[in-house]
């Protein structure tokens, strides 16, 4: 983002804030009499006419009043919203169900901020599959990025490690596509052979007949498996009657695969005529942990969490917001008959007549007292509990860490936001260099980035990591230097940099630097900051390998510190990770170039052709042993450049 890019937005933001409806009560009240009093959707905006926030209610003028006029008492994201609306739009609903249903269109489609009330949290995996593709992916990932609308996530699953060998056992039982890419180009791999793969590279099978396979496994983490039991036995009964006994026999491996599937799953209920999910919650001041249950046919087969604010709502309204978020997003036949709830629900009906409208069944929302269902909540309860107790400990740990790392550097409050830094090279070969983050003290990989170093006197055979780590600096921090010239207040981003709610959007300016090394890379690091002026604005340090010594810009000596205090473990766990993630990186480039280096050195071939020679023969060996004819054949490559190859490699011949 350029400097002009960065003042427009501060500034639109800050005159949207100061020319709000809350800043003008004659234009807030006029707008809410036009709101009449029946149930709806409402749309806030902003004053570019973004959607801030989409919500329903039963009386929409008295929904919206609640905002202005207790605004004091709101939490402070409400309040960071309310004060950017400059519009309300309102849409009309004959219920309060259809409410429900087009709240939850708009969601999708518009993509509101202020919607999210799940925090964005990757200590939960989830499943996905890709089934907008021809050839859908099956994978295991930690963050919901926006995809096309065709493609599903199942989850957050809680135990991650229990997910990865379901998806294993699946992927035995059931042949799917193994590799992102082919591992030849003209034929098939050892999976096809052993029916781990029904040869999705070569195309052996349609993209119909494979999406039918996912619908399938789609049914295990749907917690459908008595029907996917079912339907595969009805399928094996008709081949072995039309004496495909071949056939007959794959359906029987997927069933024995079945059956390892449901082997682990250890708790189960006596009433195995219904499909209930249980969903209960514990909370603290900072966080509430909730979990839910997914039973059916008397086993339990998935176990969902999902970390939220305690201060949005009350626990009820937390709970059926959470079971709107996702039942929005499963598929009918995944809503179970029963959803036993541990807080009776503020809008109880109308939920249940959603979901039964979704169903096409009678779905039943109960609040149960005792016997056997109220046991199943208290158990989801307990282990909801035992999640936010781990939260908590880390959380603590964490924050005793900042703290102490806060004191160790006398920085003005602990820091929300670390960056590190490292170089990689091989006597200036490959030359990278890594920078990782840490956030309240976690890793957060989506921040991850990694440089690929220009300098000219950085070559094979000549290192500067002085030279490396000042251009990393100068490649991280330039558009802030150009934001700072543009007139952006630093000074406030040195304030509030540790809020979770930054309103200009520049969230990625850290509270504290590391670099990897001493003295001399400390030093280089200063002198690019003060080129770009920022620093006076940056808190920097850096971390020696030999003795783990902390040094400060301007001080000659290390800080005084215990090897095992917690702030220098938590900056000693941040330069391993950036080592750790330079490493892999120039190990990566230099591959890339140990493959590329001689065939980059043919006269007349270049980077595409070499690639497409490469994907054909899949080495450089076998380039070598290939004749003029077998190197004619690949596309792109004509006689003429087939010849020059080959002489080449036999300069003798």
């Amino acid at each position: 983002m350029g400097a002009k890019a960065t003042e427009t937005r501060a500034r639109d933001l800050r005159s949207a804030m100061a020319g709000g409806l809350l800043q003008n009560p004659d234009e807030l009240e006029t707008r809410l009499r036009e709101v009449p009093l029946e149930p709806g959707c409402y749309l806030m905006r902003d004053g570019d006419s973004r959607v801030l926030y989409i919500g329903k209610a039963k009386k929409l003028r008295s929904r919206l009043r609640s905002y202005f006029r207790g605004h004091g008492l709101l939490s402070p994201r409400i309040q960071l919203m309310v004060r950017q609306i400059h519009d309300i739009d309102f849409i009309v609903t004959d219920s309060e169900i259809e409410a429900l249903v087009l709240e939850s269109n708009l969601i999708k489609e518009h993509q509101p901020y202020y919607n999210i009330l799940l925090k964005d949290d990757s200590s939960y995996p989830y499943l996905c599959i890709t089934w907008s593709e021809d050839y859908p992916r099956i994978f295991i990932t930690r963050r919901r990025r926006r995809r096309s609308p065709q493609d599903r996530f199942y989850g957050p699953y809680v135990d991650v490690g229990l997910l990865r060998n379901t998806l294993a056992l699946v992927k035995r039982a059931f042949p799917l596509r193994q590799r992102l890419q082919p591992l030849y180009r003209h034929r098939t791999c050892l999976n096809f052979d052993i029916g781990r793969c029904p040869g999705v590279c070569q195309r052996r099978i349609s993209p119909e007949d494979y999406h039918a396979t996912l619908k399938k496994v789609a049914m295990v983490f749907q917690g459908r498996n008595e029907e996917l039991r079912e339907l595969l036995r009805e399928q094996m009964i008709h081949n072995a009657e039309c004496l495909d006994f071949e056939k007959a026999a794959r359906i029987r491996d997927q069933l024995q695969g079945l059956d390892q599937l449901t082997a682990h799953q250890k708790m189960s209920l006596p009433d195995d005529r219904l499909s209930r999910d249980a969903i209960a919650m514990a909370n603290n001041d900072q966080l509430a942990c909730v979990q839910l249950f997914q039973v059916r046919a008397g086993k339990l087969v998935g176990r969902l969490g999902f970390n939220l604010d305690p201060q949005a709502a009350a626990p009820g309204h937390l709970l059926q917001r959470v079971l709107e978020e996702h039942y929005s997003d499963v598929e009918p036949s995944e809503i179970p008959q029963e959803i036993c709830v541990q807080y009776p629900l503020p809008a109880g009906d109308v939920l249940a007549a959603w979901l039964s409208q979704k169903r096409q069944r009678k779905v039943h929302i109960l609040t149960p007292k005792r016997q056997q269902k109220a046991e199943l909540v208290e158990l989801v309860e307990r282990n909801a509990g035992f999640a936010l107790q781990r939260a908590q400990r880390s959380s603590q740990e964490q924050q005793l860490a900042l703290e102490d790392l806060s004191q160790l550097l006398n920085l003005d409050h602990p820091p929300r936001r670390i960056e590190g830094y490292d170089i990689s090279h091989i006597q200036g070969s490959d030359a990278v260099a890594s920078q990782v983050v840490l956030i309240q003290g976690l890793a957060a990989r989506q921040h991850y980035r990694r440089y690929k170093l220009k300098s000219g006197s950085i070559a094979p055979g000549h290192s500067d990591d002085f030279m490396a780590m000042a251009e990393v600096m100068r490649r991280r921090f330039r558009r802030w230097s150009q934001a700072k010239a543009g007139g952006e207040d630093m000074d406030r981003h040195r304030r509030q940099s540790s809020h979770p709610l930054d309103p200009i959007g520049l969230s990625d300016w850290p509270d504290l630097v590391m670099i990897d090394g001493g003295k001399g890379q400390l030093s280089a690091v200063m002198s690019a900051l003060h080129q770009l002026g920022l620093a006076e604005d940056l808190n920097v340090c850096a971390l020696a390998k030999r003795r783990e010594q902390v040094f400060l810009p301007g001080s000659q000596e290390p800080l005084d510190s215990e090897p095992d205090q917690l702030g220098l473990l938590l900056l000693r766990r941040l330069r391993d990770e950036a080592h750790r993630f330079a490493v892999s990186y120039h190990r990566q480039q230099r591959g890339d170039r140990m493959k590329r280096s001689r065939l980059s050195e043919v006269p007349g071939l270049g980077p595409k052709r070499s690639r497409e020679l490469l994907s054909h023969f899949r080495s450089l060996a076998a380039i070598q042993l290939a004749s003029v004819e077998q190197i004619a054949q690949v596309e792109g490559i004509g006689p003429a450049v087939a010849r020059q190859v080959w002489e080449f490699f036999h300069p003798q011949c």
